[in-house]
């Protein structure tokens, strides 16, 4: 779904005719018109005021024609608010039905997939954008600066927050950038999207009150979720097991154990990630490596940036007793187990399938 980046025209004084320039003229082009004119919808526009912006430019004769337009179409108050490519000389019903269109919006699109580290979204952005990535890299070092509340930088287990990572807050989504847009306004559109969007699931109040943990650890077991879930039906038993690890002091170490948080220190050190039976020792529990094996705890930060299911997944997943997952055919199914002994077999089970992990 297309995020609508300006929010929905306000409502108010739709028609007042008083302040409409060259109202009593009302004359009205009769051609499709030519050439080009960008035009701005504010948010809070009248038609009024749309009707005197398309004036000005030169879109229409008067911004009578255009207001008795929108008067005689009831979509007209589904404008939406952004940049518009519109023609010069147009007759007042075809711009109308122009700003109705949104492929006549002046924007570009971008997809942000499931999944997607910061890394990547930066190089989506930068590619779409023509905006240097260090840029995007520069401002994501501020997170609380572009609109993360307070309260997504506590904790309850202890770890410390990295104030300067914004991995996790980059919702995805399908986004409508601005053409004159900065990498820093970019972000603040994608940190207002997800402020929304947790909002909507009530993420803060449910991860609160069910599970007693911190929001940004949440966000985390659903990150990791996310890369390690194949199926939408695993995300909140993945989740689940995060939990049963590093907080219910049953597990060795209350860590997470994961190759996916040893991937992710690789890609963030510029290397490329590794299938289980490439990673080496060193990879794996290298003291350097804040996302190591056995480091206690929920992850310091998210590896990804989770999409609805595996937050929702995250939120209050079903109680379980397993400590174990894996993968274990090519339809992405993924089996648990208790104890060691029980995902040994189910390892077995993975490698019979030809899973690459032995």
């Amino acid at each position: 779904m297309v995020l609508v980046l300006f929010g929905a025209l306000g409502g108010g004084a739709w028609y007042g005719y008083d302040k409409v320039k060259g109202f009593f003229g009302g004359a009205d082009y009769a051609g499709p018109g030519s050439g080009e004119a960008i035009v701005e919808v504010k948010e809070g526009d009248s038609a009024t005021a749309i009707a005197n912006t398309l004036y000005e430019a030169g879109v229409v004769e008067s911004a009578k024609a255009f207001v008795s337009a929108a008067k005689d179409n009831a979509d007209s108050q589904k404008i939406q608010v952004g940049e518009y490519k519109l023609k010069k000389q147009m007759k007042a019903s075809d711009a109308l039905l122009m700003l109705l269109d949104l492929k006549n919006k002046n924007v570009s699109t971008v997809t942000i997939p499931e999944g997607w580290t910061s890394m990547q979204v930066f190089d989506k952005l930068a590619e779409a954008t023509g905006i240097d990535r260090a840029d995007f890299v520069k401002a994501a070092k501020d997170p609380a600066g572009l609109g993360m509340p307070a309260e997504w930088f506590k904790r309850k287990d202890g770890i410390k927050v990295d104030k300067t990572s914004i991995e996790g807050f980059l919702y995805p989504a399908t986004y409508e950038i601005p053409k004159d847009a900065t990498a820093e306004s970019i972000l603040k559109i994608f940190i207002k999207n997800f402020l929304n969007e947790m909002e909507k699931i009530k993420f803060v109040d449910t991860v609160q009150e069910k599970l007693n943990i911190s929001p940004y650890e949440a966000l985390v077991a659903a990150s990791i979720a996310q890369v390690e879930g194949l199926l939408a039906e695993d995300m909140g038993p993945i989740a689940r097991v995060l939990y049963n690890r590093v907080y219910t002091g049953d597990f060795p170490c209350n860590c997470l154990q994961l190759d996916s948080t040893v991937n992710y220190w690789l890609r963030l050190n510029g290397k490329e990630g590794k299938s289980s039976e490439k990673l080496t020792i060193s990879e794996m529990h290298g003291e350097n490596n804040p996302y190591r094996y056995n480091v206690p705890g929920m992850s310091i930060t998210p590896i990804s940036n989770p999409g609805d299911v595996a937050l929702r997944g995250a939120m209050n997943p079903k109680k379980s007793p397993y400590f174990f997952f894996v993968t274990i055919d090519d339809k992405g199914k993924t089996a648990y187990g208790k104890t060691f002994a029980e995902h040994e077999a189910n390892i077995k089970i993975a490698c019979k399938n030809g899973i690459p992990i032995c």
